[in-house]
């Protein structure tokens, strides 16, 4: 898939899986609200506006009230990707957040997947 398709799909679409994958795995929705909250600076309100108005990923990270400065420490692959290592910014963006979700799966505390 181009990232031109990736970026243009609403994150609406993508967003159950995530928490389709985190309750599988025994963790919460707000779990996940977290994770995006942190990573992103939306709140419960913008978030399900951006829902509701079915925004893309390239609007959804473009217009997100703050990235949060602790990014960079989100490190390893994911997708075949080392996340650090992902020169496109916004595919960068997406794949932090593909990361953590992917983290909370695997059991890691909240403490670990905030970088705290």
């Amino acid at each position: 898939m181009n990232n031109t398709r990736v970026y243009k799909m609403p994150f609406a679409s993508v967003y159950p899986h995530y928490i389709t994958k985190a309750e599988k795995k025994s963790r919460t929705k707000q779990e996940v609200h977290e994770i995006i909250f942190w990573l992103t600076g939306y709140n419960e309100k913008s978030l399900q506006e951006l829902l509701d108005n079915k925004t893309d990923f390239e609007t959804f990270f473009a217009q997100a009230p703050q990235i949060n400065p602790n990014v960079s420490k989100i490190t390893g692959v994911i997708c075949g990707y080392r996340v650090e290592e992902i020169e496109d910014k916004l595919m960068q963006q997406i794949r932090y957040l593909d990361k953590l979700i992917d983290e909370l799966a695997k059991g890691k505390s909240m403490e670990k997947i905030l970088r705290k």
